[in-house]
Order: structure tokens, then C-alpha cells, then sequence
């Protein structure tokens, strides 16, 4: 299969002419039976495939479901369900892997990381790993998937064997994990608002990155490697030149604890989500400059951010009313 065709960067100056123009779509679940109305759709995980064909949902009602992002409608979607013993089970993360763009891994507070097949519908593997796993990062070949548990445990997984590799006990909990694309080396976040790098796969301490002056929660890898990009309670978001392992700006996007950040496909901008209730608003900032060049007004706090593989289209959550995709159908 050849790679996706990646759109032509935009300058500064052009980006909000031509981003306002982008239209935003609203992508609404069906409301599961017993699902309180008031938070069924809430969004706690989002993930791109590796085209951008599709978009990966999981829902505070345990929905896990896969999105046309040219098509609104439920029905013209995938819902990925859990046997139904597993009612009381939450997902916490979903991951697509890294090139085969059919294939995502979850993870559940019953302990399990679960992958699964958009073709068939089905689960297709899974793990025990172990106390409530709550975050997921594939390795770039997609060999290997590391989950972290909210025991502060992080364990890598073998994707073919579907078994877990080892257990690397940490002195915090992590709250989110990146690769660089080498896959040499693990980029932890965690409570005392650090950035931990680690090598893989030995868990080797590399170097520490005095990020934030209270929990780090979000962490992303710009496409070229070039910035890493950490998110804190202490609502800013810190970008560090991965050569010199220098704070280069630190920006403030939001109001509220920074729950995720992300990269534009090109490493151009960034924006950051957050459960802010005052400015209900995404800030957009140019990267190498830190000046904000686009807002779009929210309705509601956005808390999770993704941007497309390739091109300039934003997936963010709206809260109660499920996904917002700002260029999804063209």
C-alpha cells in the first residue's frame, strides 16, 4: 500500500484564512441502554489510523467505535464491542497501530489490553497484564505495544505471542508514554512533573526533564522528531528540542490541567486540550514562534485533541455530545 498523500504546510500567515474556512462536523453516538444521558458520550480516548481513513472513539458509556470522518452518522460506523459479561468494565485508551491502519489495541480496568480488526469487527488477541492498565503507546514497527498500569507498573507486550515481555516497576505513576522513531528510547510523564526518558528495551534511566512544576499528564512527539511536547496541571505546555533537551517556549493554550497535546502532521502547530469551563476555547499556536494563530469557540470543554496523520483536520471531544472533527468531510 503506498503512504497517504500529506497536504502542503501553510505558513503562518496563512493558516487561520484558510483553517476558518474548514467546516465542523459533529460525530453523535447512539445512547446505550442505562447510559446516563448527561455523560454517555464523553470522549476519553482518540486515535487517528495511519492514513486517516479512520478515527478511533472511546466513549465514557464503554463505547469503542471507529469513524468515517466523511460520514456523520452512527450507522455509517463500526462499534467494536466487549463480550457482555464485561459490562462493568471501562476503557480507558485506544491506539492504532502504527501502519497496519485496520488494527487498534484497548485497554480495560478489568486488566486486559484487547486488539482488535476493523474489518472483521472482532477482537482478534488479548492480554492480562495486570492491575487496570490506563495508557498505551505501540513501538514504531508495531512489534511491541507498552501499557502502563495505574499500579505503577509498565509492561511491554509482544504482539504476535500476545504476552507480556517483562514488568518495570516505577517510583510514580505514569500517566502517559511516546516513542521516538527510532524506538530506542520510552518518554514517560507522571505526578511529579517530570519528563522521564527511558531506553528500550532495557527501562535504563537516559535522562530526566524537570518539566513542570506539578503532574504531567499529556506528552506528544512532533512527526520529525525535532519536539517533544508535555502538557501539566499547571495548565502549559512545555516544548523541548529533542537535541539539546531544551525548553525552547512554554505555552500557554489553556486555563485548565492540559489533558492531551498534539502536533499538526507536519510539526508545524500544536494545540492542547483541557477541561477548561471559563474560556471554552482551543487555542492553536505556531511552534516555532508560540503565537497563537487560530481559536475555535467550544460550546463545551474540549478535553482530547488529535490532529490527522496528514492534513490539516482536528478531531477534539465535545463533552456530552460525543466528537467534533473541524475539516472531516470535505
Amino acid at each position: 500500500m503506498s503512504p497517504p498523500q500529506r497536504a502542503r504546510s501553510l505558513p503562518k500567515s496563512s493558516f487561520s484564512p484558510t483553517f476558518s474556512k474548514l467546516k465542523t462536523s459533529l460525530y453523535i453516538d447512539n445512547l446505550r441502554p442505562g447510559a446516563p444521558v448527561s455523560s454517555s458520550h464523553f470522549i476519553r480516548t482518540i486515535s487517528w489510523n495511519a492514513s486517516g481513513a479512520f478515527v478511533a472513539t472511546g466513549a465514557a458509556d464503554k463505547t469503542l467505535r471507529i469513524w468515517n470522518p466523511e460520514k456523520t452518522n452512527v450507522r455509517n460506523s463500526t462499534e467494536l464491542r466487549t463480550p457482555g459479561a464485561l459490562a462493568s468494565v471501562n476503557l480507558e485508551r485506544v491506539a492504532f497501530h502504527p501502519s497496519n491502519e485496520n488494527e487498534l489495541a484497548s485497554c480495560y480496568t478489568d486488566g486486559m489490553v484487547r486488539f482488535w480488526d476493523v474489518r472483521s469487527k472482532g477482537c482478534v488477541g488479548e492480554v492480562k497484564v495486570g492491575e487496570q492498565p490506563f495508557t498505551l503507546v505501540w513501538t514504531p514497527d508495531g512489534k511491541e505495544i507498552v501499557a502502563g498500569r495505574k499500579d505503577n507498573v509498565i509492561v511491554p507486550i509482544d504482539r504476535a505471542a500476545l504476552k507480556p515481555i517483562a514488568e518495570h516497576r516505577q517510583p510514580v505513576q505514569t500517566n502517559q508514554c511516546v516513542f521516538d522513531w527510532a524506538g530506542s528510547h520510552l518518554y514517560l510523564t507522571n505526578g511529579d512533573g517530570c519528563v522521564k526518558v527511558l531506553r528500550y528495551p532495557s527501562f535504563e534511566s537516559a535522562l530526566t526533564l524537570n518539566a513542570h512544576t506539578s503532574s504531567c499528564y499529556a506528552l506528544c512527539m512532533s512527526p520529525s522528531g525535532e519536539h517533544l511536547a508535555a502538557g501539566g496541571g499547571d495548565a502549559l505546555v512545555s516544548i523541548w528540542d529533542t537535541q539539546e533537551w531544551i525548553c525552547v517556549r512554554t505555552l500557554d493554550l489553556t486555563n485548565a490541567p492540559v489533558k492531551s497535546v498534539d502536533f499538526s502532521f507536519d510539526g508545524s502547530y500544536i494545540t492542547a486540550g483541557a477541561e477548561d469551563k471559563e474560556e471554552k476555547k482551543l487555542h492553536i499556536a505556531h511552534v516555532e514562534t508560540g503565537e497563537i494563530v487560530h481559536s475555535i469557540e467550544l460550546g463545551l470543554p474540549a478535553g482530547h485533541v488529535a490532529w490527522h496523520p496528514c492534513r490539516y483536520v482536528l478531531a477534539y471531544s465535545a463533552d456530552s455530545q460525543g466528537l467534533k472533527i473541524v475539516g472531516g468531510i470535505s
